[in-house]
């Protein structure tokens, strides 16, 4: 019995060994997470969110409304290699708008009604209404493969503009854990010009570069970094046309997916709260490079609780919604402002929450 097991904990020592010699972590210091209290008080407001079902897919990441009040969302199976984009009507009937055959994230109606997409096997694609599918692109001007491209928004003028989380691999659950322990800027954020289709690098170098949203007056963007906690303004317009400064830090979780409101204010989603074990070892690469190489079953987990920020042009919060347990909404990462609804999605739920605002 005693060789037997020290044969299985050799085994388990060389597997994680193994394991951490694929990763190459960089020290990051993340700041000191703040207290859930004033705006960000905790409650259950979330609680009386309804659901619609998905028909057993999973993954809503952006949420998108024809001008007949049908919804669309991109979404794939357990384990990322299949997905579709969805049309659900009002009355909650489903539709298989495009068999995408990969996980589709961004997506938005140009002013012709064609539905712009981000295919994580396509990349940025345009569908017509009657359905044909076209690429725009699937590179950038470099050469560069968006593996993972992630959040879109379209400005008044056709211009597309979206954020690639990876140049280097497709998405998978292990991945993404590698693109949280790394803090290698892997992404970009870019804009495509349809009318000279051509396309060019804003931004280049983010940290798990997410949503994406223009500013009312489309002055400035906005893209989330989910890994950095953090959201960035990326000047379009003015003296400070083509800078980048940071627009808000330090959230208390990780930053999804964001949009806008009639009053010009922003919905910012989260994939969970921050996790204060992962902060702690963040400035220490060894110890990332080891808790990389443990197995599946030993891995830490994410815990499951639903959070919405309601925040103003400044950068200041304004209101908070919650699911503190998960119970309902176990994450929260999609939202979309609709009729006095708001539309609840994530990377892995199998349905869509719909609260009444």
């Amino acid at each position: 019995m005693k060789r037997k097991m020290k044969f299985v904990v050799a085994l388990l020592g060389s597997i994680v060994l193994l394991e951490s010699c694929a990763i190459h972590p960089e020290a990051w210091q993340p700041e000191k997470v703040q207290a859930f209290e004033g705006k960000t008080k905790l409650n259950e407001k979330l609680a009386i969110a309804s659901k619609i079902d998905l028909n057993g897919w999973l993954g809503p990441e952006d949420i998108v409304f024809d001008h007949e009040g049908n919804l669309y969302c991109g979404v794939h199976n357990d384990d990322f290699t299949d997905g579709r984009i969805l049309k659900i009507d009002e009355a909650g009937n489903i539709e298989e708008f495009y068999h995408s055959g990969s996980w589709v994230s961004g997506l938005h109606f140009d002013k012709n009604n064609n539905l712009i997409a981000l295919s994580h096997k396509e990349g940025l694609i345009s569908i017509s209404p009657e359905k044909t599918v076209s690429i725009l692109t699937d590179q950038d001007e470099n050469g560069n493969r968006f593996y993972i491209p992630n959040g879109l928004d379209i400005a008044s003028d056709g211009k597309i503009y979206f954020s690639n989380t990876s140049e280097i691999s497709a998405y998978t659950i292990k991945y993404g854990r590698k693109l949280i322990l790394e803090m290698v800027p892997r992404g970009a954020l870019y804009c495509y010009d349809p009318g000279s289709e051509s396309i060019e690098t804003l931004i280049n170098g983010t940290y798990f570069g997410n949503g994406v949203v223009l500013s009312k007056d489309e002055s400035y963007l906005l893209m989330v970094e989910t890994t950095k906690y953090r959201i960035l303004k990326y000047w379009l317009k003015g003296d400070k046309q083509g800078s980048v400064e940071t627009f808000m830090d330090n959230l208390p979780g990780f930053p999804n997916g964001i949009s806008i409101r009639e009053n010009g204010t922003f919905w910012l989603g989260f994939t969970t709260k921050r996790n204060d074990a992962l902060d702690k070892i963040h400035p220490k690469p060894g110890m990332k490079k080891l808790v990389y190489g443990l197995p599946d079953f030993l891995q830490p987990k994410a815990d499951e609780f639903g959070m919405v920020l309601n925040i103003s042009t400044d950068g200041t919060i304004i209101d908070a919604l919650f699911d503190p347990k998960g119970g309902d909404f176990p994450e929260a990462g999609a939202v979309k402002e609709h009729e006095g609804f708001l539309y609840i999605g994530g990377d892995v739920i199998p349905y869509i929450g719909k609260y009444k605002l």
